[in-house]
């Protein structure tokens, strides 16, 4: 399957300039980084797709084995990243696309000339044992899943709210619900336990490219010390925390966003 349609692949900004591709969080598609593209443009070929089950990707490509895991969406970043660029991109990955990015990164790393992990978080669920605080607790986690699993449509009136943040602004929250409600329930369901229930804290020591961490300075569904822990595991690493409250900054902060992301993939030309 042609690798352009099945994620819905788009392409803007000068050609022959350094790529940046940029990848989308849960329930989201390519459309959250309108507000961010104009900026990078200018300077950067800009990629944009949609996570197979999200946005305008081939809905008929979505498998639950090949999808049931990260690895899967790790494989289309690849292939993305492949068919459009000939060397090394800067990847953006906002939430759980960070993390794609990460196992993407540690299994090519000739395809990446850079990660900016933006909101990231390897594992949503505390870990008492360990005394990592990933925001939520295992009945935290599960009661979320049971009530998408419910009510799909009421679970994400709910719930988009929470995550993006910023009650002053509920145009953005309606914005990130109405998201919700394109997307297919029983990909989302899927995806929101491959991104709720995943671990991967193990793999961000395997990253051997540059890497950016961009948190948000109040989030709720990754709290600063998540980006914290992300930045100690990944060798080498830079942290910047935004002035951006939420989990989606390129929607609340997006010149911000764009400005972070841009000063990290010019340097790293």
């Amino acid at each position: 399957m042609d690798v352009r349609s099945r994620n819905h692949v788009t392409v803007t900004g000068p050609t022959g300039a350094p790529v940046v591709v940029l990848a989308h969080g849960f329930g989201c598609d390519q459309n959250m980084w309108r507000l961010v593209v104009p900026a990078l443009e200018r300077d950067f070929t800009v990629v944009l797709f949609d996570h197979v089950g999200s946005g305008n990707s081939q809905r008929s490509a979505w498998d639950p084995d090949r999808y049931g895991t990260l690895a899967g969406y790790a494989d289309d970043v690849l292939e993305v990243c492949r068919e459009v660029a000939p060397g090394p991109v800067t990847f953006v990955g906002h939430s759980v696309s960070a993390m794609m990015g990460v196992l993407a990164a540690a299994r090519a790393p000739e395809s990446f000339g850079g990660l900016v992990l933006l909101a990231p978080s390897p594992r949503f669920v505390d870990d008492p044992a360990t005394g990592y605080r990933g925001g939520f607790s295992a009945a935290d986690i599960d009661e979320l899943l049971e009530s998408l699993d419910a009510n799909y449509l009421g679970w994400s009136g709910a719930v988009a709210p929470v995550i993006m943040g910023n009650p002053e602004r509920p145009e953005l929250a309606e914005e990130l619900t109405n998201s919700f409600c394109r997307t297919d329930p029983e990909i989302a369901r899927s995806f929101a336990r491959v991104t709720f229930l995943s671990d991967h804290r193990a793999d961000l020591a395997a990253v051997r490219v540059p890497t950016l961490v961009a948190q948000c300075s109040h989030d709720a569904i990754a709290p600063p010390e998540v980006g914290a822990f992300v930045h100690a595991q990944v060798p080498g690493s830079r942290l910047v925390t935004l002035n951006a409250t939420g989990h989606c900054p390129q929607l609340a902060a997006p010149q911000e966003t764009a400005a972070a992301i841009a000063a990290f993939a010019g340097a790293a030309r």
